[in-house]
């Protein structure tokens, strides 16, 4: 286990490069592998969670070269059926993008992954798929991984999932169905949540020349049976969701900070961190590919928000609300407990160890800001709570110890460097 020793930093400066987008490489993998032909991923993130979804597709057929700079995909028009067990670590995406599409390889698949991975639901997948024509299930028929898909194809159909739950159930659809030998109508029997995940799946898809339609916002989605993807090539635009915690810190710190490699015109539903730092009183200016933080006026300030649709932003922004004046109110955070840690439970015990006051009810946080002080940390093997807890251990009195920090390579492996080259005080051991 390695720890993260943190001292108080008054100021930090200068400017960082966003890493790439996770989810965009996730989506762009599986597409590619997909496609029938050679596909070129440009300035991919390299991280544990898309190794997993490498590792996943070369199993089932694809041809993968990668490195630091690109990543190339020589797909298959039919997935192969795996010759060993699907590992995808700790990867939620992997493993629910990845399920319905071992459905289109003849043979049995079994998918699972590390302890955190083993314990988040997959049931309205199976249940949706089952509605498909597809033969899957739970080993041990309790709804959660390892995961056993009898392939021969997706009949397709009508099938009813919840929206609620995960998106990530979704994308995972929209990835096998139109392959089906019939078209697909996807009902969801609750509102979506996380819309932003879906609109990206659905760019991806389109990208490599599949069509899916959306109706009543997301509530049904039409997939024509039949389709082909087609190679694409793609270059990797910068992530909001890291991104946003060196944002975060900037503002804790009131410091200038510059991240590049940000779209101003991105479908990341995460860009919602900049209003949310602006309402705080943090001011921020926005190029055509940088966010700029340069300061903070008169101190943050507590607001009141709802992040049922960007429940990845939910750890920062209590960071930053645990620095702020006044009460901050975040409401949906309900499916926080069933991320990589139960995040409400890690959030309560962690930030109550720096003093902070932060209490929760059933589908929202509180938090009245005040005088952090230092502590030693845990981080719960979750790399947001682990970034979440040093934003917010940066302006502490005293230093701060969090064990177990190696899990930021899930999505963010130059988290630590990042912020040391802005002058966070930061040591390893």
């Amino acid at each position: 286990m390695v720890d993260l020793i943190i001292e108080r930093t008054d100021e930090l400066g200068g400017a960082v490069r966003a890493p790439p987008s996770k989810a965009y490489t996730h989506r762009t993998l599986i597409a590619s592998s997909l496609s029938e032909g050679s596909s070129q991923i440009r300035e991919p993130l390299i991280c544990d969670d898309t190794l997993a979804t490498i590792d996943a597709c070369r199993l089932l057929g694809a041809d993968i070269e990668h490195c630091e700079e690109y990543i190339n995909v020589h797909g298959a028009l039919k997935p192969a059926t795996p010759e060993d067990v699907i590992y995808c670590r700790d990867s939620g995406s992997t493993i629910r993008f990845i399920t319905p599409v071992t459905a289109l390889a003849d043979g049995i698949s079994i998918l699972t992954g590390g302890e955190s991975l083993r314990r988040r639901p997959m049931m309205p997948l199976l249940e949706a798929l089952r509605g498909l024509g597809v033969r899957c299930y739970s080993a041990r028929f309790d709804g959660y991984p390892p995961i056993v898909v009898f392939g021969g194809g997706i009949r397709g159909g009508e099938t009813w999932i919840r929206g609620d739950v995960s998106s990530q159930f979704i994308s995972g659809l929209l990835f096998a169905t139109p392959k089906a030998e019939e078209n697909t109508t996807i009902k969801l029997t609750t509102e979506l949540e996380s819309k932003p995940y879906v609109a990206m799946t659905m760019d991806t898809l389109r990208r490599h020349g599949v069509e899916v339609e959306a109706e009543e916002g997301y509530r049904t989605i039409r997939v024509p049976s039949g389709q082909c993807y087609k190679p694409a090539d793609h270059t990797i635009e910068g992530d909001y969701s890291s991104a946003a915690f060196i944002l975060a810190a900037a503002a804790v710190t009131n410091s200038r900070v510059r991240v590049e490699n940000l779209k101003v015109d991105t479908l990341q539903g995460d860009r919602l961190i900049l209003n949310i730092l602006k309402v705080m009183g943090v001011e921020v200016k926005v190029g055509s590919d940088y966010v700029e933080v340069l300061g903070v006026h008169g101190g943050l300030r507590g607001i009141e928000i709802d992040l049922r649709d960007n429940p990845d932003l939910i750890p920062v922004c209590v960071a930053l609300a645990s620095h702020a004046s006044g009460r901050t109110l975040i409401k949906g955070v309900r499916r926080l407990r069933i991320k990589e840690s139960d995040r409400v439970s890690s959030i309560l015990e962690e930030f109550g160890r720096m003093g902070v006051n932060v209490s929760a009810g059933r589908d929202e946080i509180e938090v009245q800001g005040g005088i952090v002080h230092g502590a030693e940390l845990n981080s719960h093997n979750d790399h947001r709570i682990a970034m979440a807890c040093a934003i917010t251990a940066l302006k502490a009195t005293g230093r701060s110890v969090i064990h177990g920090i190696e899990c930021i390579r899930k999505s963010y492996p130059r988290f630590i460097e990042d912020l040391k080259s802005l002058g966070a005080r930061f040591n390893v051991e």
